[in-house]
């Protein structure tokens, strides 16, 4: 994380309060045919509010970005995943993403691949194996550099759109590691 960023940005889980601020920017990040409704962000914000990442500006106290997703056991992104929170399992070894949101006065500083990185640690530690997210063919250069592989053409056709599925193995974190040295050691 830049040390710019770090001071400048609080990244945190999302606060129930919250909801209609994720709602407003992804309606300005996202076509309608793509984005999120304001009733379910709403729900999502209020079932599953561990699967939101936000970063919020440390001088105005509003979200500059989020993340969102829902953890599962499934392996493929489907459509049903962006509109039904219900899929949503606390044990899910996988997070499907269902939206990198930010701002377009906060874009090109970086903030994206740093949300992205929380969140991957994040997810990590809580004994997540991979994220897994859709794309559009623009994006996909984008998220290789965040570390994640191309899959090819999604089964998702949200939005009426032609995706890219693309997966980020986790893989064991630093945390885990050293938690188990300490228990070798001790």
């Amino acid at each position: 994380m830049t040390q710019e960023n770090l001071v400048r940005f609080e990244f945190r889980n999302i606060k129930k309060n919250e909801a209609e601020q994720t709602a407003e920017i992804e309606r300005i990040c996202f076509p309608s045919n793509e984005a999120c409704t304001p009733e379910m962000m709403h729900l999502r914000v209020e079932k599953v509010p561990e699967m939101f990442l936000v970063a919020v500006d440390k001088a105005t106290g509003k979200i500059a970005g989020f993340i969102n997703g829902l953890s599962t056991n499934e392996t493929v992104l489907r459509d049903e995943f962006f509109q039904n929170a219900d899929l949503y399992d606390p044990a899910g070894e996988n997070v499907m993403i269902l939206g990198v949101d930010v701002l377009p006065e906060y874009r090109r500083i970086g903030l994206a691949s740093e949300m992205m990185e929380c969140y991957k640690n994040r997810e990590r530690q809580n004994g997540r194996k991979r994220l897994i997210l859709t794309c559009l063919e623009s994006k996909v250069a984008m998220y290789r550099k965040m570390g994640y592989e191309d899959n090819g053409m999604s089964v998702s056709s949200w939005g009426g759109e032609q995706w890219h599925e693309m997966t980020c193995k986790l893989g064991k974190g630093i945390p885990e590691a050293i938690a188990k040295t300490a228990l070798e050691l001790g």
